[in-house]
């Protein structure tokens, strides 16, 4: 389905409820650039640190692309868990691996609040950290670190701001303009942007890098960026 979440007025902050996951996919597509390159690398990173039997968790796996992505991929068997706060989403991810055939476990749980199991080659966390209050994001990460097998990685992808106040204003701009080349118009941009206030809070690339080494990352990588997106790979 088409999202059209934003063409009315809306009186609330933006949260995963079902209006929002019945069209996520459609959002995603029409709101992060070069989302399926981003998709396809993250699955490609997976498998290069995963082999058979491996447990891959993906925190806030919102409808399962991903997780659909590396099983339809893997040449092996893996241990495929999602975990995300909003039933609607496990409810739309559950819908699309029957449909493929595709066995994954989904969970409805917090995950600054759940306990993840401790053997994780990979943990992924797509664009969710940035949903999370930062004092709590830090315990989050550190769970993270935790729940990860010595040689395995953490992947994530954020919305990132730049230190430089002007720079990050043009290149805010020129999302805005993405935005309308996909089909938003400047209301649905305007009554988004003022749900998500407040709500989304990124970091800059050195405050994501701090964060990852600080929680006992050996070392963190930004794997691809455009413009106020990015994708990182820490490694423990």
């Amino acid at each position: 389905m088409r999202d059209k979440v934003f063409k009315q007025p809306i009186n609330k902050q933006f949260e995963f409820d079902e209006n929002v996951a019945s069209v996520f996919d459609n959002m995603l597509d029409r709101s992060i650039p070069f989302y399926a390159e981003v998709l396809r690398l993250v699955c490609d990173l997976c498998l290069k640190y995963a082999g058979e039997n491996s447990t891959i968790l993906d925190l806030g796996c919102s409808t399962a692309n991903t997780l659909l992505a590396i099983s339809k991929k893997s040449p092996y068997k893996l241990n495929l868990i999602g975990i995300d706060s909003s039933e609607a989403m496990i409810e739309q991810a559950l819908k699309k691996a029957n449909a493929y055939g595709a066995n994954l476990k989904l969970l409805v749980d917090d995950i600054t609040k759940s306990d993840f199991n401790k053997d994780n080659s990979v943990v992924i966390a797509n664009y969710i950290l940035q949903f999370i209050r930062p004092p709590k994001r830090v315990e989050l990460v550190k769970k993270i670190y935790k729940s990860i097998k010595k040689g395995g990685v953490f992947i994530f992808s954020e919305k990132i701001i730049y230190e430089d106040k002007k720079l990050n204003k043009t290149v805010i701009d020129l999302y805005l303009e993405f935005k309308k080349r996909q089909g938003y118009s400047e209301f649905e941009i305007a009554q988004k942007r003022e749900a998500l206030e407040n709500v989304l809070v990124p970091y800059t690339e050195k405050e994501n890098r701090e964060l990852m080494l600080n929680s006992g990352f050996g070392s963190v990588e930004c794997i691809f960026k455009y413009g106020n997106f990015a994708t990182y790979i820490a490694l423990k």
